[in-house]
């Protein structure tokens, strides 16, 4: 059931289909990686192709715009688009860097080839966060440019963690001055039958740890039982930071002081509307929490653990009977929204220690703190509501989101007094980290047109 579309709905849409649709193909094309997977990122020249894209397109919708690609020495560039308007802006958020293609897609698909079937687009990027820029401009073109100033903001570091995005925050703070609207268009929700708004993020830690026992590898007959083995030292740390039996993580400093109440009842009225798991399990495997509410909990407000990469580990044909020198373990820490992510950072690092003398190698990420949505204004929540309703007959839903968003917390410490409106197209099966990543396009359309009713209305 959809809702009486207004003047803006036929205009988005035929945008979309005539503008949006061919140009973020190209865009899928580009294998623009976030700098973490792709060290010689700038040699590449991928990012900086991908930002000249978007900045031609956005130039082209409309000359009145001041579109530039911003770039400080050593660091990922920035797409910047300006209305031009006087005063405090809205803010409008995204991303244009990717993760890796992470495994093999379907037949049929592949990571930088888009293909599109009935309502969906694939291809690495296109939701996570390709469109983002051509939903913000198509929003604020649709919306006769806005009442007021507005800025759109593209980063390229976000799948890294956003290292780069506070310095362009500083060098940008004249211009950026105290948004009095923030949109992030980098999240999701449960379903595709209405709009979502975010009410939290989790933070993350990202450490990568390397344990070195020999200084090359030797015959396992000859050490095994005599050298500890560089795998065996690895999980008894990670026994420390994570029970093995239950995935409960047991370092307090890396626990949140519990879900508020409010937030708490609306994961009950969640979990009565959305009682299974849309992971794509294999057949039989038990989850780790059985009962719906618990697992919508610990996927919005709980520490979890999860092992992203390794080094040192032949593939299984080319493993021999050998003691190996060193193995290298990527840990990816998911943090409850409330917990200081410096503070676990920090008590992460105190728990990866050995008493065997093995060398152990620390690389921790800048961590990434969590965010908590602050009360929106009622004139803002009823317009997102009402545009929920025109695009698909029903309000929008509220849910935490499992992931993180550096920005958020960084803008929201620098700029407290500001509401967000954290929304986007991730959604059941998009995929956007794993293989298969998929836009849903009408979802895509239904974002734009609430971007164009909140600049439209103030």
């Amino acid at each position: 059931m959809t809702g009486a579309p207004t003047a803006l709905a036929p205009h988005i849409d035929a945008a979309w289909e005539e503008r949006i649709l061919p140009t973020l193909c190209e865009y899928a094309r580009i294998p623009c990686l976030s700098p973490a997977f792709d060290p010689d990122w700038e040699a590449r020249g991928a990012l900086a192709e991908a930002a000249e894209l978007l900045c031609d397109w956005a130039r082209d919708q409309d000359g009145a715009l001041q579109t530039e690609i911003v770039q400080l020495p050593g660091r990922t560039p920035v797409l910047l688009i300006d209305n031009g308007a006087g005063g405090d802006p809205v803010l409008i958020y995204g991303h244009m860097d990717k993760q890796p293609p992470l495994g093999e897609w379907r037949a049929g698909l592949g990571p930088y080839e888009p293909v599109r079937e009935g309502d969906l687009l694939y291809g690495r990027g296109t939701a996570d966060d390709g469109y983002s820029m051509f939903a913000a401009v198509t929003g604020l073109l649709a919306a006769g440019g806005g009442r007021g100033r507005v800025l759109i903001l593209i980063e390229a570091s976000e799948e890294s963690g956003s290292p780069d995005l506070s310095a362009y925050v500083e060098h940008l703070r004249s211009r950026i001055g105290t948004p009095r609207l923030v949109i992030c268009l980098d999240s999701g929700g449960l379903s595709y039958d209405r709009l979502w708004l975010t009410t939290s993020l989790r933070g993350n830690l990202v450490v990568t740890v390397k344990v070195d026992v020999l200084t090359e590898g030797i015959h396992s007959g000859q050490g095994g039982g005599v050298v500890p083995s560089s795998f065996r030292i690895l999980r008894r740390i990670l026994a420390t930071i994570e029970d093995a039996d239950t995935g409960r993580i047991l370092l307090p400093d890396l626990l949140g002081a519990g879900i508020p109440e409010a937030h708490r009842a609306n994961l009950e009225a969640l979990a009565a509307e959305f009682p299974g798991s849309a992971a794509p399990v294999v057949d039989g495997l038990r989850l780790l929490a059985a009962d719906p509410v618990e697992r919508l909990a610990a996927r919005t407000w709980g520490a979890a653990l999860e092992i992203t990469g390794a080094d040192g580990l032949p593939t299984t044909r080319d493993g021999g009977n050998v003691l190996r020198p060193s193995t290298t373990l990527k840990l990816s820490l998911r943090l409850p929204p409330d917990v200081d992510a410096q503070a676990a950072g920090d008590a992460l690092l105190g728990a990866i220690t050995t008493d065997e003398g093995a060398h152990i190698t620390i690389d921790l990420e800048p961590p990434a703190q969590g965010w908590i949505a602050p009360p929106l204004p009622d004139a803002i929540a009823a317009t997102f509501a009402r545009v929920s309703t025109e695009r698909f007959g029903r309000p929008p839903g509220y849910v935490g989101e499992g992931g993180s968003i550096p920005f958020l917390a960084d803008l929201q410490q620098g700029f407290p007094g500001t509401p967000f409106v954290a929304t986007g197209v991730l959604g059941p099966h998009s995929n956007a980290h794993g293989p298969n990543e998929s836009l849903h396009i009408p979802t895509g359309k239904a974002v734009t047109h609430a971007v164009a009713a909140l600049l439209r209305e103030g």
